[in-house]
């Protein structure tokens, strides 16, 4: 057998390693692999985990990935769903090619597999409720009980079969089950339901079917017709790898897909869970699938989440067997990794307060030259109008400053960036409230660019703007949604009472450079001194711009543990 290759210098991971051997032993002569999400919600950044690793390794292999919706519970499932992870998928840089798959395009074949399995006496009609079922299911220290229905004639469970549907029973009444073992230690093996009765319009098929095959009927069915050759599927799925073979083996289908389990991803301060997603959406917790404190894909690309930082986070989490729980630090370092390569800079004054040169001539403004990016010369320069009066933060200035303080404040001087230094001369202070309203200072006018001909040493340099050119901004500061790392972990608190409530601040008084005005919906820069921010692809106006904040430029929550 040839040497395992390794992947960017790196170790493969042990499904790579499974798919290299079976491709160095001729078993397959093309790899096929399969990302199935159903279409009950958007995708988050769990599912990015199995797209990655499945289109990663039809790329790694010149082989082939097929996006298939498993589309076979109509009463959860909606079209625009369907959309939304077909533009996830692509937004991450992967093609599926000519069309995307439906289970529901087998549903004919489903429902002749299943005559197959009545036919062999493997599968009977199955007239116990729903209660009834998991009563005779038995439990993990005790077998289940046959169903009284479990010996049926062939002819009976056929004609029984054809009557569920052609819509002649109710809902509930009538089900078909895999006649396997009742005493299994696998309770997935303990005769499971494969079809029921759902009298609901199906996105695709309308109300042509009043039968609807179980997932895990449908999965290993649909993955055989596709000739997948690994189906790779997170670790809760290996107690059904039994079932998914007792089909394929029991109605000895000509491919058999080799199921693989592997570790899914567990993010510290969010829910992975669709169903409690589903929950913060549907209570008004947050604003929707695309709220950028989700990890929907949709949200954290809303965010200003590049694909390229998740693909690295992927890749930088990899492959595993076990479960583990990611700290969200490694995820947030991915995007300021990126983004710090490739966001141009800019200066946003979030909490503004005016300050006024005496000395500077009253109407005079000029332009001062910025590099785009301090590494980079490439990226270029730009042009900042300078004027007497001007905004800075009002964190920038103290008026009875500590000793470490090298910001502004009675007897200080500092330097604005690219600018001029200035020193401190009065302030003024609202009466009724005690807020600063206006700081008065001088500049130095041999100092343009921020250094002093004499040579004098200036520790502080701050950011500023224009108050003449400035644009007003809305600022949303986004953070982490929950304030514990695992919302879930106390079953005594309802995971919605562990929300943070400091997770969007926002901010309608900022003021920006004039050009932060011109950017475009989805595009990020840096924030000198304050983060990465992301112009906000959903309530963006040209004479309203939205940023939102996707990361601090430094981990502020190392300093909460």
């Amino acid at each position: 057998m040839e040497k395992i290759k390794e992947k960017e210098g790196k170790p493969l991971d042990f499904i790579r390693q499974i798919i290299a051997e079976d491709l160095a032993n001729g078993k397959h002569q093309k790899i096929i692999t399969r990302f199935p999400p159903e279409p009950n919600g958007f995708l988050h950044i769990g599912h990015a985990k199995s797209i990655c690793l499945n289109f990663g390794i039809k790329e790694e292999n010149s082989g082939i990935c097929n996006l298939r919706f498993d589309d076979t519970n109509p009463s959860k499932e909606e079209a625009i769903y369907v959309e939304s992870i077909k533009k996830d998928v692509a937004w991450l840089g992967f093609d599926w090619g000519d069309r995307p798959f439906f289970a529901s395009d087998y549903f004919s074949q489903l429902y002749g597999f299943a005559i197959d399995l009545i036919k062999k006496e493997k599968a009977y009609v199955c007239q116990l409720s729903p209660e009834q079922i998991r009563e005779y299911r038995g439990t993990l220290t005790e077998p289940g009980r046959e169903s009284p229905y479990r010996n049926r004639p062939v002819a009976e469970n056929l004609e029984l079969f054809e009557g569920m549907k052609n819509g002649a029973f109710p809902e509930g009444t009538h089900v078909l089950r895999a006649k396997i073992d009742m005493s299994s230690p696998n309770l997935n093996m303990r005769d499971p339901v494969i079809y029921r009765i759902l009298k609901t319009s199906h996105h695709r098929t309308g109300d042509t079917w009043q039968i609807y095959p179980m997932y895990d009927y449908t999965h290993c069915l649909s993955d055989m017709l596709e000739n997948i050759t690994h189906s790779l599927c997170t670790l809760e799925f290996e107690d059904h790898r039994p079932l998914y073979d007792w089909i394929l083996d029991t109605l000895e289908t000509p491919c058999h897909p080799r199921q693989i389990e592997f570790a899914r991803l567990n993010l510290t301060y969010t829910v992975m869970s669709k169903r409690k997603i589903m929950q913060l959406v549907e209570g008004n917790h947050v604003d929707g699938w695309n709220d950028p404190r989700m990890v929907t894909l949709s949200g954290l690309r809303r965010r200003g989440y590049t694909a390229a930082s998740i693909q690295n986070f992927i890749d930088t989490i990899g492959v595993g067997k076990r479960d583990s729980w990611i700290d969200m630090t490694v995820l947030e370092n991915s995007i300021r990794d990126d983004l710090n390569s490739s966001a141009e800079r800019r200066m946003c004054v979030l909490d503004p307060v005016k300050v006024v040169l005496d000395n500077y001539p009253k109407g005079q403004i000029e332009e001062l030259e910025a590099k785009n990016h301090p590494q980079k010369p490439d990226m270029g320069n730009r042009l900042i109008p300078f004027g007497r009066e001007l905004y800075i933060e009002r964190s920038d200035f103290m008026e009875n400053p500590p000793r470490k303080f090298h910001r502004l404040g009675p007897g200080r001087e500092v330097r604005l960036r690219y600018g001029y230094l200035v020193q401190y001369v009065s302030h003024i202070t609202d009466k009724d409230t005690g807020e600063i309203v206006e700081i008065h200072c001088t500049y130095d006018p041999d100092t343009r660019g921020g250094s002093a001909p004499d040579g004098r040493k200036v520790k502080g340099t701050i950011h500023w703007v224009s108050a003449e050119k400035a644009v007003p901004v809305t600022v949303r500061l986004y953070d982490r949604l929950f304030i514990v790392e695992n919302p879930e972990a106390d079953k005594s608190v309802h995971f919605t009472d562990q929300l943070n409530s400091e997770s969007r601040i926002t901010l309608d008084g900022a003021m920006a450079e004039p050009c932060l005005a011109d950017l475009q919906p989805g595009n990020s820069v840096q924030f000198e001194r304050q983060g990465y921010f992301c112009a906000d692809s959903n309530d963006w106006q040209d004479d309203a711009p939205v940023f939102n904040r996707t990361v601090t430029l430094r981990d502020s929550w190392a300093k909460r543990k």
